[in-house]
């Protein structure tokens, strides 16, 4: 079942509309392997992490066409941001540490975030222009370092600015606009600038991604997709087969599922 709601924000949210349709999920292809978690970027290309702590790369056909196996260094890679299917990110929190690789998997950068004087990052993302975004949880700022780790520019104290300290699990930076979610508290909105412009009230969400005009997430059996253009929102009461997915991911037109072993994928409208 779908519903769709249309929401107002600014500081806050409220419902103020309401309606639904039915809706079904057509299931695409499965990519199946040893697969304890993944993420795809906006070509619908497939990053997955094996049980070994390699990651494999498949394309939007579901071959396989680059891996990568220098693992032994950091271990389990906390965050694969591939924002940019040019250039993968990879996050290792308890080493503080970021590596850069190429569309083939290929290494071409490591920053180690404590020699930058970020002893604590909760979260990274990549920016717009291939720098990178780091949460400094010890300071409560948003920093922007680039590949060398400078810090190019920083936001205010996060308890200044909102009157509290948060923990954000995501960041993404999408359309001119940089989105850090705490799933206690919301999404807080910058700009490129560092400038605060809007806090939305969505709190709760797991799996939580922005992509082009959409802010996907889940909650229990419940799948939602969020339009920042005009403030609608869509959910679904995700079928058995899906409420039992370990995980899930999105791009603008398609859902990704986590079973045991396989990655499902599916239509999505």
């Amino acid at each position: 079942m779908k519903k769709k709601l249309f929401i107002a924000f600014f500081t806050l949210i409220g419902i103020t509309a309401f309606s639904q349709s039915d809706t079904s999920f057509q299931l695409l292809k499965v990519v199946k392997g040893d697969i304890v978690d993944f993420t795809v970027d906006n070509l619908d290309n497939i990053y997955v992490l094996n049980s070994r702590n390699q990651i494999r790369k498949y394309n939007a056909n579901g071959d396989s066409v680059a891996i990568f196996n220098d693992v032994k260094k950091f271990g389990k890679a906390t965050l694969v941001d591939v924002s940019n299917p040019l250039k993968v990110v990879l996050f290792y929190k308890d080493f503080a540490t970021v590596v850069m690789l190429d569309r083939f998997l290929n290494v071409v950068n490591t920053i180690d975030l404590r020699k930058q004087n970020i002893f604590q990052a909760r979260a990274i993302a990549q920016s717009y222009d291939n720098k990178i975004w780091v949460y400094d949880e010890l300071e409560n700022k948003l920093k922007k370092i680039d590949e060398d780790g400078k810090l190019l520019q920083e936001t205010p104290d996060f308890r200044l600015l909102l009157n509290r300290a948060i923990t954000p699990t995501k960041i993404f930076d999408e359309n001119k606009y940089v989105y850090i979610y705490d799933s206690a508290n919301g999404i807080n909105v910058f700009d490129y600038y560092g400038a605060l412009k809007n806090n939305i009230i969505i709190t709760g969400w797991q799996n939580f991604k922005v992509t082009g005009k959409f802010i996907f997430g889940s909650k229990a059996d419940t799948l939602y997709r969020y339009d920042i253009t005009n403030f609608m929102y869509d959910e679904w009461t995700m079928p058995e087969e899906l409420i039992k997915s370990k995980a899930f991911n999105f791009t603008s037109s398609r859902l990704y599922a986590l079973k045991k072993d396989s990655v499902e994928i599916y239509t999505i409208r």
